[in-house]
């Protein structure tokens, strides 16, 4: 093969499109995803893909880097039954996205991004030493750990509500996204962001 038949190398603007058609699962959009908080946009990264295989995990700090719905499937495996099953939550995720899209008739990217932004904390408490006395004092919360706390919070409302329960997993995480978008208090994710910062409100 002469150098004229060989195939042109991609160009990087030929890739970056590539991967911006590119689908989560293969179903969802990730262009024109709004943010309405513009202290956690850039710690709420959107990406195609679901399974980086952990190369991030010893660099610190580089979780922010990768797609939020990893950040959300990693954060569900912190529990008894899927620790380590990282293709059953995956699909659990899965699942939950199509309930959410029927009931919302919304890209569940867009919904797991508001409702991350509505459940993270901008207040919390930390505790303050005088004397031997313990003093709690209220702090803003830094815009990556708002993001931690608010898939903590969606994390351990989808345990909730499933264990021991008749409810699903998916069925459980759907709740959590649709009512932390819309704000519902009743949802638990919102519960604990609202208890968060009424204590760190008597803690001024």
């Amino acid at each position: 093969m002469s150098e004229s038949d060989q195939p042109e190398p991609e160009s990087p603007a030929d890739s970056e499109e590539a991967s911006a058609n590119a689908q989560l699962f293969g179903v969802w959009e990730i262009v024109e995803i709004e943010y309405a908080d513009p202290s956690t946009q850039r710690y709420i990264n959107v990406t195609p893909i679901a399974h980086t295989m952990g190369r991030h995990a010893s660099k610190q700090f580089k979780k922010s880097e990768i797609s939020i719905v990893e950040r959300l499937v990693n954060r569900l495996m912190q529990s008894e039954d899927n620790t380590g099953h990282k293709q059953k939550t995956m699909k659990i995720v899965k699942e939950a996205f199509e309930l959410v899209h029927e009931r919302t008739d919304e890209n569940p990217i867009q919904v797991l991004v508001t409702a991350v932004e509505n459940a993270a904390p901008r207040e919390e408490t930390v505790r303050l030493k005088y004397g031997g006395i313990s003093v709690p004092q209220a702090v803003d919360v830094a815009p990556q750990r708002r993001v931690d706390q608010a898939l903590k919070f969606i994390a351990d409302g989808t345990a909730s509500g499933s264990y021991k329960s008749t409810t699903s997993a998916a069925e459980s995480l759907a709740q959590q996204l649709v009512g932390a978008s819309n704000y519902d208090v009743q949802t638990y994710a919102i519960s604990q962001k609202e208890e968060r910062e009424r204590v760190a409100e008597a803690a001024r």
